[in-house]
């Protein structure tokens, strides 16, 4: 529904923004023409008052260059028939001036267009040029607003014997003026509709590019868009076609751990720099492609997609699967204790049957052996765990997994030398961290020809390290970087279960904790898998 422009129709306006524009560019144009003509006139008339009082001295000078005529005023009285009048008459009608005086030391003129006037002093004061000073001007006299140029009259021996003063008419060079105006205004048309003509063909596109809306219809999308994008509870992250960000919501910016300042200084910035090098950044940017992408940030696991816009951007949302995550880990070890004991289960009907055999056969000394064995055995493998490793949960993960090790066929064990105290500050941490280790040893060593797995824990002061090395075939040099990459995998994915994700969330456990995860190999070609945590203890 659109809301009607206030302001548009209380000063008249139309109210489509594409309209608006359109006149508001053609009333700019208009003004910037008619600016254009004022600032081209009023350097214009300046320079031709210049270039009329120039013409003015010229003449002047031209006239009292020449000797006869000093010494005619010398000579001659002020009369209207005198060789200075016929003089001066000679060089008006040649140059076509307004006039051609000559006056003498005191201010008498000696020549004029009106002879009338000859004897008669000067209308303005001569003092200036009697002075020896050129003078130029435009002023009032007896024939009018002229242009004037005045000079000293030397005589042959340097003798100041008056002054020449010519005056153009103020007319012609009004006439010039007048003249360049219609002109101009020519000019300035073609210049108002060549910018008429751009300003329709730019609101067009605007029109195109709003698709007709009004200002008030655009300023509540724009509300509306922000109240959305801040308000849903999934993180959306726009980036330009120069990969740089131009929003971050609320959303986003929690899941990617930003901080308000950050949040604030984002828009701009190039994706990089906000968010940090790694698969996060490859997956907003567009360098790692697919949906639903899966990548870790801080202690957070996301979900992300892609969505190209028309101007060479795109869209990424971001959605929070940590807590489905933990579920995913509970379930894995829910379903680890399962295979255990569905182990332990076989494993206790075996050594029933064997029992109940050997009783059947009368073997009563080798059926209690057997039974002393069997019980040891259980009791030793628990025992050496406990022994070693002090922490309950740790302890727990490593007996469950020794007994799904076995029922594989992969035996599972604590080297001489590990020793691991109840003083851990982030039990849950380390047991995903083994869990997934030890988890993808065994697969590693269940296809080989003497299968092992060890796990070794030290501790130094406050500092733990935990290796596990396996009898698989190793990792590849050139991978053991790779390997710790959000999504990438030798694997082949179970049904939708997403691969990639143990030992990326290995390394940022171990980050966390300012420690350091990274991938080896061992003497026999098999893999080890080392992670210290040097704050690991209380």
């Amino acid at each position: 529904m659109r809301i009607p422009s206030l302001g548009a129709r209380r000063i008249g306006l139309p109210r489509r923004a594409v309209s608006q524009i359109l006149l508001t560019q053609l009333a700019i144009a208009a003004g910037v023409a008619v600016l254009a003509t004022g600032l081209f006139l009023a350097p214009l008339s300046a320079q031709l008052d210049d270039q009329a009082m120039q013409r003015a001295l010229a003449i002047a000078r031209s006239t009292a260059a020449d000797p006869s005529l000093a010494a005619a005023v010398l000579d001659s009285g002020p009369t209207a028939d005198g060789p200075v009048q016929a003089a001066a008459e000679r060089i008006r009608r040649a140059t076509r001036a307004e006039y051609v005086v000559v006056m003498d030391l005191h201010g008498i003129r000696r020549s004029h267009p009106r002879p009338d006037r000859i004897g008669l002093p000067v209308s303005t004061d001569p003092g200036d040029v009697l002075a020896g000073r050129d003078v130029t001007e435009i002023d009032e006299g007896t024939l009018g607003r002229t242009a004037r140029g005045k000079v000293p009259l030397v005589a042959a021996d340097g003798e100041f014997v008056g002054a020449v003063s010519v005056g153009i008419s103020y007319d012609s060079v009004r006439a010039r003026l007048l003249g360049a105006i219609p002109g101009l205004l020519a000019y300035a048309g073609g210049a108002l509709a060549a910018g008429a003509l751009a300003a329709y063909l730019l609101s067009r596109r605007i029109q195109r590019q709003t698709r007709d809306l009004a200002f008030s219809d655009i300023s509540g999308l724009l509300a509306e868009r922000e109240a959305m994008l801040h308000s849903i509870r999934e993180g959306v992250v726009a980036l330009d076609p120069a990969g740089r960000i131009r929003l971050v919501n609320d959303e986003a910016a929690r899941l990617l751990g930003l901080s308000p300042a950050d949040t604030a200084r984002a828009p701009g910035r190039p994706l990089d720099e906000v968010v940090g090098a790694g698969r996060t950044a490859d997956v907003l940017s567009g360098r790692a492609t697919g949906r639903d992408l899966l990548t870790v940030q801080g202690p957070r696991v996301l979900v992300a997609n892609r969505m190209p816009t028309e101007d060479g951007g795109a869209v990424a949302t971001l959605r929070d699967r940590t807590e489905l995550e933990q579920l995913r880990r509970e379930l894995d070890s829910t379903q680890g204790l399962i295979d255990a004991l569905r182990a332990q289960d076989h494993e206790h009907a075996n050594r029933l049957h064997t029992l109940l055999g050997l009783l059947d056969l009368g073997l009563h000394e080798e059926a209690a052996e057997f039974l002393a064995e069997v019980a040891g055995g259980r009791r030793s493998t628990a025992e050496q765990v406990t022994e070693k490793v002090h922490d309950p949960l740790l302890a727990a993960l490593l007996v469950g997994k020794a007994t799904v090790a076995a029922e594989r066929g992969v035996p599972l064990r604590l080297t001489d030398g590990s020793f691991l105290p109840d003083r851990l500050a982030d039990p849950g941490g380390l047991v995903t961290i083994a869990g997934n280790l030890v988890d993808n040893a065994l697969d590693a060593a269940a296809g080989s020809a003497a299968p092992l797995v060890e796990v070794e824990l030290r501790c130094e002061d406050r500092t733990l390290v935990l290796l596990v090395r396996d009898s698989g075939p190793g990792v590849p040099e050139s991978r053991r970087e790779k390997i710790f990459t959000e999504g990438w995998s030798t694997k082949q994915p179970q049904g939708r279960r997403e691969r990639g994700l143990g030992l990326a969330l290995v390394r940022r456990l171990a980050e966390r904790q300012g420690g350091t995860a990274r991938a080896g190999g061992t003497a026999d070609g098999g893999a080890e898998f080392s992670v210290v945590l040097p704050e690991a203890l209380r």
